[in-house]
C-alpha cells in the first residue's frame, strides 16, 4: 500500500513523505478497508509533533479518520456487521493511506447519498456536537446558543444539531468567507470574534440583553464568554483550538451560576457505549430529513496522499473552513 509513515517527530505537516508500505494483515477480529477518502484534524498536527496525548509507537501511519469500502470481514465473526463492498467511514490510525485495518465498534455505514468525501469527515464532528448540544447540555427551542469557530468541523457540525432543535444561533468566526459559510449552514446571526467588545455585541442580540443560555467552544475562549453568558447559562469545553489552555476566573461562574460541561467523544466508548449507538441513530435520522448535511471544505480539492501535508498546512493556518478532506486514488482491488 501507499502510506504516510512517520519515523520521526517532524517540525510541520511539510515535511511528510508518501511512502510504499505491505499492506496491513487484519486481524480476526478487524475489517480491511480500501480507503477513498482521509480527513484531517488538528489532533493529526499535534501527533506528528509528539505533542497529543496519544501516540503511537514509531513508526506509524498517520491520519485517523476515513471513508472506504470493505475489502474483508473479521475472520471471528460469523455475522458481521458489514460486508465485502460495504461503503463505510470511520475511524483508526493509519487513516493516510490506501488501506487501513478497523474493528466494527468504528465503522459506521455511508448514509445513503452521501460521497466517501463527505462521509471521511463524519466519525469525530458529527457526534461530538450531538453529544454535547443534546445529550451534555440539554439544547432546546427558544434557547440562545453561542457557537465559537462556527465555520469548523465541530462547528458547522453544532450550528446545523442547534437549528434543528429550535435554538437561535449566534456564531463566532474571523473572516468574511468563514461569516458567509456560517451563515449558509444556518447560523442566525454572526459576530467577529477577532474584534474587542464582541461579547457585548452577543449580548445585544439576546432578549433584554441577558446574554447567551449556552456556548459552545471548542477554541479556549470561556473568559470572554462569561461575559456574555447568561445566569444559569452552560459552557461546553469542546477543545483548545487557539493552543491555550485557560486559567478561567471561577468567581465569575459562583457568581452567574454558570455550569461549565467538559465534553470529549472519544471517552464514551469506555465510560458511555451504551449511547454511541443512540448518538448515532439520532444523527442519521437529522440527515434522513435533511437537517444536517456535510460539512466538506469545498473552496479547493486535495487529490492524493501527496497533498496530506498542504491539507494539514492550510488546516494549521486557519485558511480552511469546515472539514479538509483528501480523495485517496485506489486500484481496481477496491473497485467491487
Amino acid at each position: 500500500m501507499r502510506a504516510i509513515q512517520v519515523k520521526g517527530y517532524v517540525k510541520g505537516p511539510e515535511h511528510l513523505t508518501v511512502t510504499t508500505l505491505p499492506d496491513p494483515i487484519p486481524s480476526p477480529s478487524t475489517y480491511l478497508i480500501a480507503i477513498h477518502a482521509a480527513a484531517t484534524n488538528f489532533f493529526d498536527l499535534l501527533q506528528l509533533r509528539g505533542k497529543y496525548q496519544i501516540q503511537p509507537p514509531l513508526p506509524w501511519t498517520s491520519g485517523a479518520e476515513f471513508a472506504g469500502v470493505v475489502l474483508s470481514t473479521p475472520s471471528s465473526s460469523a455475522n458481521p456487521k458489514f460486508k465485502k463492498g460495504d461503503r463505510v467511514f470511520g475511524s483508526s490510525q493509519g487513516a493516510y493511506a490506501t488501506h487501513v485495518c478497523a474493528r466494527e465498534e468504528s465503522l459506521m455505514p455511508v448514509p445513503p447519498g452521501w460521497g466517501f468525501l463527505e462521509a471521511a469527515g463524519l466519525m469525530v464532528t458529527a457526534p461530538t456536537s450531538y453529544a454535547a448540544l443534546v445529550h451534555c447540555a440539554g439544547v432546546t427551542k427558544g434557547q440562545y446558543v453561542l457557537i465559537h469557530a462556527a465555520a469548523g468541523g465541530v462547528g458547522l457540525a453544532a450550528v446545523q444539531i442547534a437549528k434543528a432543535f429550535g435554538a437561535t444561533v449566534i456564531a463566532t468566526a474571523g473572516s468574511k468567507r468563514k461569516w458567509e459559510v456560517a451563515r449558509n449552514f444556518g447560523a442566525d446571526h454572526i459576530i467577529d470574534y477577532s474584534k474587542d467588545g464582541w461579547p457585548e455585541e452577543v449580548k445585544k442580540l439576546t432578549p433584554k440583553g441577558k446574554g447567551v443560555d449556552m456556548v459552545y467552544d471548542p477554541v479556549g475562549m470561556v473568559n470572554a464568554s462569561l461575559k456574555c453568558t447568561s445566569w444559569g447559562g452552560k459552557i461546553l469545553v469542546i477543545g483548545f483550538t487557539s493552543g491555550n489552555i485557560e486559567k478561567v476566573a471561577m468567581n465569575k461562574v459562583l457568581l452567574k451560576n454558570v455550569s461549565l460541561i467538559g465534553m470529549t467523544w472519544g471517552s464514551y466508548s469506555k465510560e458511555a457505549p451504551e449511547m454511541i449507538g443512540k448518538v448515532w441513530e439520532d444523527l442519521f435520522r437529522l440527515m434522513k430529513e435533511g437537517k444536517f448535511r456535510g460539512t466538506l471544505y469545498t473552496d479547493r480539492e486535495f487529490h492524493g496522499l501527496e497533498t496530506v501535508g498542504e491539507a494539514l498546512g492550510m488546516l494549521g493556518r486557519r485558511e480552511t473552513w469546515g472539514k479538509v478532506v483528501v480523495s485517496v486514488p485506489q486500484g481496481t482491488e477496491s473497485k467491487l
